[in-house]
């Protein structure tokens, strides 16, 4: 369920899916690794983790570049292969996502995985693969210390992946997460962009597990000032992922720039950037298609769009991510704690939700209609 089901108002027109796949040629895949209850064992369980896996170009058969920029807003987390993006302005691989004690085999699988998929280059040319795997912590939920992501699970979430619709919440690497002291997850979003007639797609999705609950505003509203029941910590405890991906000619300057409104978008919910948090972000563009270095010419061209027509590009951007992570809350499930044990981290609350919101005005008046 998205929140717009709720009746959520969001600005901007979300593509077919509302989902980062409704920018052509992006797929999302998942492995959700969910074993066991009751006390903590470490390496026996509980388990809930996995692995999200999103590729950029997957209508590409051959290895080539994906134009980025990442910004981070605050640095307590991992995001791989990003000193090359900060160089270069692309990278080759997969974007996974999981948990902060799976960055190392998630790495090893997805380098496998390009070296397998694209043998015959690999094969021919002296090349290497800088996999792009981030995370976030779920060790509140998950026996993280049981090292329970394998190499069979990456390859799972990759050979997966597909288009249209995709599962939020309680999925792949966001199974574990909380965010604003309510369940959090995998969410996801999208938006239309009309640049001088032509019709473009940006698409988000995020790893949400940070935010402490009197911070959290959804559509305006300070909810978390008004929803006070099953709070944990009353702090901040984990972090998040934004990825944005586009099929917007883009340089990587551009989408550096874009990656940094993801602060923006992330700040509509209400969270400043915690000390504690790992606030990663990643922009790409799957436009100008062209070949690895090693096989171009000296002389290279590429389209982009001027800067003075970002403006809507930002401002669709932040909306985007905003909806994705309420999307990941309202899409989550209950679960119980394994450290404290035995406590609940609950998902927010539908109707206690809608009924905050409807005290300051701010449910869609169609769906009211629905309801009545």
């Amino acid at each position: 369920m998205d929140a717009r089901d709720l009746g959520i108002p969001f600005e901007g027109k979300t593509g077919a899916f509302n989902a980062i796949t409704d920018v052509p040629g992006v797929t999302v895949g998942y492995a959700t690794l969910l074993q066991g209850d009751g006390q903590l064992e470490v390496g026996k369980g509980p388990v809930r983790t996995g692995v999200t896996a999103i590729l950029p170009a997957s209508d590409r058969s051959t290895l080539s570049p994906v134009w980025a920029g990442m910004y981070a807003l605050n640095g307590n987390g991992e995001m791989t292969g990003t000193h090359w993006i900060q160089d270069a302005g692309y990278f080759l691989s997969p974007i996974c996502i999981s948990n902060t004690h799976a960055v190392g085999t998630v790495h090893q699988a997805v380098t496998k995985w390009m070296v397998d998929t694209y043998k015959e280059q690999y094969h021919r040319r002296h090349l290497w693969a800088m996999p792009v795997v981030a995370e976030t912590y779920d060790g509140i939920l998950n026996d993280i210390n049981g090292f329970h992501v394998k190499e069979h699970h990456v390859l799972e979430a990759l050979e997966t992946a597909k288009s249209g619709k995709i599962d939020q919440g309680n999925v792949g690497g966001g199974t574990g997460m909380i965010c604003y002291e309510f369940k959090g997850g995998t969410g996801t979003s999208s938006r239309q962009v009309d640049i001088d007639g032509e019709n473009y797609h940006i698409g988000v999705l995020v790893q949400a597990n940070h935010g402490k609950r009197d911070w959290l505003n959804v559509a305006g509203v300070p909810v978390g000032k008004h929803l006070t029941e099953h709070v944990l910590y009353g702090k901040e405890m984990g972090s998040i992922i934004v990825i944005i991906g586009t099929d917007i000619p883009m340089l990587p300057h551009q989408l550096r720039r874009l990656a940094k409104r993801a602060a923006i978008g992330i700040g509509r919910s209400g969270t400043p950037g915690g000390n504690d948090s790992g606030d990663i972000f990643l922009a790409f563009s799957n436009a100008n298609e062209m070949e690895i270095p090693q096989q171009e010419k000296a002389r290279l061209h590429m389209d982009l769009i001027n800067d003075e027509y970002f403006d809507c590009i930002y401002e669709q951007a932040v909306h985007a991510v905003d909806e994705a992570i309420i999307n990941a809350m309202v899409s989550a499930e209950d679960m119980t704690t394994l450290k404290p044990e035995g406590k609940v981290i609950k998902a927010i609350d539908h109707q206690e939700l809608l009924a905050v919101l409807r005290r300051y005005n701010r449910v869609s008046p169609e769906k009211e209609g629905e309801r009545s």
